[in-house]
């Protein structure tokens, strides 16, 4: 297969660049569908002309189909594109991305999905399908806990949640309390949302995410808390994101004494409340109820999804933890990982 391809890219060029284009107007239907073509050429910055000839050729071929609500892919479509999906990895030397990344940040599965979420918001929709793909792997037979944090990826997470009879047992939990954010992105929120597209149950945290120490000890002696948290910190599967240490910082609206410790320190990262700088050691944390790093080490399965170029050195820092085994990234984020060589 990789000599195929490099002998294509020496002679007919053209064709991978049409087999590229084609590929990502049936990805990026299947996550927008139904979805008009001026929408379509909006979002793949492409031509209405040159667009109107390849969706042409796409119905001609029975890939999609054009109706007054929009155009949407076939199951021929989808069929395909699931194979081409992994012919396209090939093309754009993904697979040796993936290892090299594997290896340079000691984790064991690393899945990379075409694209740069700083650029397209629609690839975190990417990653956040992958996410749900790699989850269902991981279930066990029954008594399924799954885990998650807030923010703008896990809740693409949940977007991309289907219904599914293996998870119609699963048990979803908020692995810490609100972060005074949109509500969208919290813990709580997500957490609820994938429970109702999966089929399954979910119970909530009302904390806050940030608490003063006599409000923290208090709270932990509630029993209801306590039985709450002895669950998240029974989950088989914790999904969560990585951030962007200053990002995090203002979300939380913090003092500016913190803020500037975390630029005098270099923090670049934050995950779980912590915050890392670029060699990974905590320089912060948040008094928070909820997932810590020293509860991570009994749960078989721990996924990170966190992709953007933004996003590289934050990734890089919070990896060497060694607390995840699973990342899933885009990319944007997993070029600049390596190119950080």
């Amino acid at each position: 297969m990789r000599m195929l391809l490099d002998i294509q890219k020496k002679l007919v060029p053209d064709l991978l660049e049409e087999l590229e284009r084609r590929f990502g107007i049936l990805r990026f239907l299947r996550l927008m569908q139904p979805i008009g073509r001026r929408s379509l050429a909006n979002s793949l910055e492409m031509s209405e002309r040159v667009l109107r000839s390849e969706v042409t050729f796409l119905k001609e071929q029975g890939l999609i189909e054009v109706a007054a609500a929009g155009m949407t892919l076939t199951e021929n479509g989808h069929n395909l594109l699931t194979q081409l999906e992994e012919v396209m990895k090939e093309v754009a030397d993904i697979r040796n991305m993936e290892q090299a990344l594997k290896e340079k940040l000691g984790l064991e599965e690393v899945y990379i999905v075409p694209g740069d979420s700083d650029d397209y918001s629609w690839v975190k929709k990417e990653m956040g399908r992958a996410c749900v793909t790699i989850m269902k792997k991981k279930l066990f037979p029954k008594g399924n806990t799954i885990a998650v944090t807030g923010g703008t990826s896990i809740a693409a997470v949940a977007e991309m949640m289907v219904p599914d009879t293996d998870l119609k047992e699963a048990l979803f939990l908020p692995a810490r309390g609100g972060l005074g954010e949109q509500v969208e992105n919290q813990a709580n929120t997500i957490c609820a949302t994938m429970a109702r597209k999966a089929m399954g149950s979910y119970r909530l945290l009302h904390v806050p995410d940030q608490l003063s120490k006599e409000a923290y000890e208090s709270l932990v002696e509630e029993e209801s808390i306590r039985d709450i948290l002895a669950s998240i910190r029974s989950a088989n599967i914790v999904i969560h994101g990585i951030g962007n240490a200053e990002t995090m910082a203002k979300r939380r609206n913090s003092t500016s004494e913190l803020l500037e410790k975390l630029q005098q320190e270099n923090a670049v990262a934050e995950a779980f409340g912590y915050y890392f700088d670029e060699t990974g050691d905590i320089i912060h944390k948040v008094l928070t109820i909820g997932l810590q790093l020293e509860n991570l080490k009994g749960i078989p399965n721990i996924i990170a999804v966190s992709g953007g170029s933004s996003k590289a050195k934050a990734i890089e820092a919070y990896m060497k933890q060694r607390s995840s085994q699973i990342l899933v990234t885009d990319e944007g984020a997993a070029k600049g990982i390596l190119l950080n060589s």
